[in-house]
């Protein structure tokens, strides 16, 4: 399958910092990819330049090819074009990213008016069809309100509503489901799996939670410091991980799904934070790592073929990782 989506060794840099260094990774079309790591491991960086958002004293390097085209040195008309039509992005908090004094039909709308070249009356009707879509009850009142009168759950569907009205080829969910309880949280994530099966859509989900990522991902790519540390399938990457961070994730995880817990024991911390490995030369997990030896000072470990479609970036072959697993079955 040839990928929608293949980022070659990207990366940001302000100045002399470098918040993500050579990221590469691809995404298919129908395929959910989730993408998990603290705060400040470059997720949501790398989301940006993705939709060619990020401040324009941002300094980038290698390539997005997006559809076979590379997207970066795009002008910002051409990036206009993009945004919206062939790729879709659902921020993390709606509240802040919904404009307070437009109704939720005024911008869905705006995406169709501006994409689609339709009339008002017919935008209209097909922001009724997006609501209707997302599961908002009573579509035809609700597409009058403002944004302050719908709950936290409804403002996050309207949010997916003006991700996917032009049917992109590719949706960015950047921790669309954080602030979110549980119940609202499994719905949004269903109509998110539904709407990339239904439109063939490759779906980015950035997010903290692992459980999310077993029960709904089709592929996993864990990210420290700006770089990729661990890739794969979520089953073998959550019951056999190679990564000392990603090891250090799961420890620190109640569960991977619910009813089907890989942990026992107390949850274990990862020490230090992600900020104080800014610095360090080899690893840049070294820091925090358990395990970590005199030679993961030297230089940065590379990322290694370990099965035809698992890649991590650490030279030492974990002996077990068995004392907290007790259940392979991640997945429903």
């Amino acid at each position: 399958m040839t990928a929608l989506l293949d980022v070659r060794d990207f990366s940001v840099a302000f100045g002399a910092s470098q918040p993500v260094k050579g990221v590469s990774f691809t995404a298919n079309p129908g395929e959910m990819l989730a993408i998990v790591g603290e705060s400040g491991s470059g997720k949501s960086l790398t989301a940006l330049g993705l939709i060619g958002l990020l401040p324009r004293h941002a300094k980038t390097g290698g390539e997005i090819r997006f559809d076979g085209r590379n997207l970066l040195g795009q002008s910002e008309r051409d990036w206009r074009k993009i945004r919206g039509r062939d790729i879709g992005m659902i921020f993390q908090e709606p509240m802040t990213s919904l404009n307070p004094v437009l109704t939720v039909g005024e911008q869905i709308t705006e995406v169709l008016r501006i994409h689609e070249h339709v009339d008002r009356k017919q935008a209209r009707q097909r922001a009724v069809e997006l609501l209707e879509l997302v599961n908002i009850p009573e579509a035809r009142k609700r597409v009058d309100d403002y944004p302050h009168q719908l709950s936290g759950g409804m403002r996050q569907r309207v949010m997916i509503a003006i991700g996917v009205a032009c049917n992109p080829k590719l949706l960015i969910a950047d921790e669309a489901t954080t602030a979110l309880d549980v119940t609202i949280q499994a719905q949004i994530l269903q109509l998110l799996d539904n709407l990339r099966r239904d439109l063939n859509m490759a779906v980015i989900l950035i997010t903290h939670d692992l459980g999310i990522v077993a029960q709904w991902a089709d592929r996993v790519m864990v990210m420290y410091a700006g770089r990729k540390v661990e890739e794969g399938l979520p089953e073998p990457v959550f019951t056999n991980p190679y990564h000392p961070y990603t090891r250090g994730l799961l420890g620190a995880s109640p569960r991977a799904e619910s009813g089907h817990h890989y942990r026992q024991g107390p949850l274990i911390e990862i020490p230090g934070s992600i900020v104080s490995a800014t610095g360090e030369k080899g690893c840049a997990f070294r820091p925090r790592c358990p395990s970590a030896q005199a030679s993961c000072g030297f230089a940065v470990p590379p990322l290694r073929q370990i099965t035809e479609d698992r890649l991590a970036a650490c030279p030492f072959t974990p002996t077990s990782f068995v004392s907290h697993v007790h259940d392979a079955s991640l997945r429903s």
